[in-house]
């Protein structure tokens, strides 16, 4: 970028840096949304609760479709980044 390109663009400057951050923000917000070690905590504590006798069979079975559906959109969308 010439000297004054960057004068001229200058004005823009600001909305170029609330880009940057918003980019940023919504990249740390996937890496939290898209990290599976949350899910095979709640796993392990829905397993916890099954065996203490805290929830059903039933239960636990609904809770436990929806975890691993999830663990599934977080492989499918890992395996689509690798690509």
């Amino acid at each position: 970028m010439g000297l004054l390109t960057q004068i001229l663009t200058l004005p823009l400057a600001p909305v170029r840096g609330v880009g940057w951050v918003a980019n940023r923000v919504l990249e740390a917000a996937e890496d939290e949304y898209y990290d599976p070690a949350p899910v095979h905590r709640e796993l392990a504590e829905l397993e916890r609760q099954l065996l203490d006798g805290e929830i059903d069979e039933e239960t636990f079975d609904a809770r436990e479709d929806e975890l691993l559906d999830r663990l599934d959109e977080i492989r499918d969308r890992r395996d689509r980044g690798a690509l």
